[in-house]
């Protein structure tokens, strides 16, 4: 990436850490980059839009021509994004903003129209959004879950909260589907990623 683009990913950062918001580590987006280069995404949706530091390395992964669909329920999130796509140096038509809670906005886009799918929202809908990415990728595209390992509580024995209940169910049922090719990626807090069989 150039050096438009860190610039532009140092201060996506920064502005999450004031407001709170986790963001992908620089593992986790290099992978997201990798994996949008790999389907060779023309158009890719994005649950969770924070202040715009994923959907910079997915722009990058993305063919020139791509357009990032990307939906959260904070506006103002989604206004920090448009000035980091901006300073990175993707045009306005690259990234389409939609504000609101995501299982209102997915059963709105177009059924097999994604070639990948990128979940960093609100880990009790985890499953829900599975449904919906499966309906919405094509034959061939990428689901991805970020933050699968909830710091290492999924794996721990211990009595969890319902987050971390719903996660486990997740990786089950990815697991567990003949629909799905999966892969759990060690990068940041874990990155699970399926692919939709044809």
């Amino acid at each position: 990436m150039d050096d438009s683009a860190e610039t532009a990913l140092r201060w996506s950062r920064d502005c999450a850490r004031e407001a709170g918001i986790r963001t992908v580590t620089t593992g986790t987006g290099a992978a997201l980059r990798l994996l949008a280069a790999a389907a060779d995404a023309k158009a890719v949706a994005e649950i969770g839009t924070g202040t715009g530091v994923s959907g910079i390395y997915l722009l990058h992964g993305m063919r020139p021509d791509g357009v990032l669909t990307t939906v959260d329920l904070e506006p103002e999130r989604q206004t920090f994004a448009r000035q980091a796509f901006r300073a990175a140096g993707f045009a306005g038509n690259r990234a389409r903003f939609i504000p609101g809670r995501a299982l209102d906005v997915l059963p709105r886009l177009a059924d097999g129209g994604y070639d990948l799918v990128f979940c960093d929202g609100d880990l009790m809908e985890c499953l829900d959004y599975l449904a919906e990415s499966l309906r919405l990728l094509r034959p061939g595209g990428l689901v991805c879950f970020e933050g699968v390992f909830a710091d290492g509580r999924t794996v721990d024995s211990s009595l969890q909260p319902s987050e971390v209940l719903r996660l486990r169910e997740l990786l089950r049922t990815v697991r567990e589907s003949s629909t799905l090719v999966p892969a759990l990626l060690p990068v940041g807090d874990g990155l699970l990623c399926a692919v939709k069989r044809g």
